[in-house]
């Protein structure tokens, strides 16, 4: 089923120059600008409209550059948190919370807000659109946008590693139209992207785009609109693990649409990102002051990746020196990258689930983890407005109430496999 509606109406700017342009139906890139530099979506509702509940995430479709609604999405949830804020003397903790959990309105099936991603990248497809979509993902994106795709019967396929196929799980086969391609055991979420970008290179393909495409950021925004709409005002404080850091600059985004809106007050929240050590390119970055990644032995960073208990945030080439990146970002709000380990994410996700009542996943351990280190530290102020981002969470629960099935690749490349070799077992796939 889909719902009938009128798209969306918005331009693109380019973040570098300011230019602004139509979008030619999959732009991700400014026409005829040579400077790297992420677009953004020009919204012709210069104040947010709140659509009905009943159309999950696309309650917020007014900022959302989508041309037709998907059956089956649900939005992110807000509440204040009275046990977790009171253990750790917050006055003002609000959580917005990804993932399964009925009894607060959250059904993302998924359990992550991967979600958010796939049903605003596919809502910007139009009912036309004729080519394979490509997306490289080291976990949860792929099942969201697998989940998306299979039930709207969008022909896709997967690149992720193959010791992370254990996060291809369903509660029910999906659809032919939908295809796992991994990269052998041992490689890791950059090879991921390598062999999608191969893939791309052939007739007929088309890439996600990654944070290049702005219908992600801005599905993935609505999680800041889920807690400003909810407050009433835009937070002091973002806590959120990445991997990518996509997820916090559609935060900061969404934050600079919320000020032009003019009525959520003039705050621009400070951005606590954080990563999973010992896999820390970004913070060692943002540390140095440097707005280029630093150098990193590639076999070095595979064995961190197989280290940290958060696969997800694993990505070796993050949108973080891109202009209007992660840099840009945590530069013009006054941000911080932080770093938690494996030990003081599952202590954090265990006190989550005691006093909040549900699990989470260890990426947002992580940034639950780097909460409860700023509390200690004293870094924050405890009646500061806080907004901590759990980004997946009700797994377990989900796996215990639903017979679960997991995908099987239909191949397995050696991360170095040549272009000529890809070409040909994928022509071999029937969508």
């Amino acid at each position: 089923m889909k719902y009938s509606f009128k798209p969306t109406i918005y331009k693109l700017q380019s973040v570098a120059t300011g230019s602004i342009f139509d979008d030619a139906g999959w732009t991700l890139d400014a026409p005829g600008e040579s400077n790297p530099s992420l677009i953004r979506a020009i919204y012709a509702d210069r104040q947010l409209q709140l659509l009905d509940e009943s159309l999950g995430l696309y309650k917020f479709a007014s900022w959302l550059p989508v041309n037709r609604f998907l059956e089956g999405s649900s939005a992110p949830v807000t509440f204040k948190s009275a046990k977790l804020g009171k253990h750790l003397g917050l006055s003002s903790l609000y959580i917005t919370f990804s993932g399964y959990w009925p009894e607060k309105g959250s059904n993302m099936t998924t359990c992550s807000f991967k979600e958010t991603e796939a049903y605003s990248v596919c809502g910007r497809m139009k009912d036309d659109h004729d080519k394979v979509l490509v997306v490289a993902s080291a976990g949860n994106t792929a099942r969201a946008f697998a989940k998306v795709c299979s039930d709207n019967k969008i022909p896709l396929v997967l690149c992720v590693p193959y010791d992370n196929v254990d996060a291809l799980w369903f509660e029910e086969p999906l659809n032919e139209c939908v295809k796992l391609i991994c990269v052998e055991s041992g490689s890791d979420y950059f090879d991921a992207i390598n062999l999608s970008n191969m893939i791309c290179k052939m007739e007929g393909f088309i890439a996600e785009g990654g944070a290049k495409n702005v219908a992600r950021r801005d599905g993935m925004a609505t999680t800041m609109l889920s807690a400003t709409t909810f407050i009433g005002s835009i937070p002091e404080y973002y806590f959120q693990a990445v991997g990518s850091g996509t997820g916090a600059i559609a935060a900061w985004e969404a934050n600079l649409r919320l000020l032009e809106d003019g009525r959520f007050d003039s705050n621009k929240m400070k951005l606590m990102v954080s990563q999973n050590k010992p896999f820390i390119p970004m913070y060692d970055a943002w540390k140095a002051g440097s707005r280029t990644m630093l150098p990193f032995d590639d076999d070095l960073e595979r064995q961190h990746v197989e280290e940290i208990c958060a696969k997800v945030l694993s990505n070796r080439k993050p949108p973080y020196p891109i202009i209007g990146g992660l840099f840009d970002a945590l530069s013009d709000t006054s941000g911080d990258v932080l770093i938690a380990s494996n030990d003081e994410a599952f202590a954090a996700a265990k006190l989550f689930e005691d006093l909040e009542g549900i699990d989470i996943h260890p990426a947002a351990a992580i940034a639950t983890a780097t909460l409860i280190q700023a509390v200690k530290e004293q870094s924050i102020d405890k009646d500061a407005v806080i907004m901590l981002n759990i980004t997946g969470g009700g797994e377990e629960r989900f796996k215990k109430e639903h017979t679960i099935v997991y995908m099987e690749p239909d191949f397995i490349f050696p991360h170095n496999i040549e272009f000529e070799i890809v070409e040909r077992e994928l022509r071999k796939l029937r969508f």
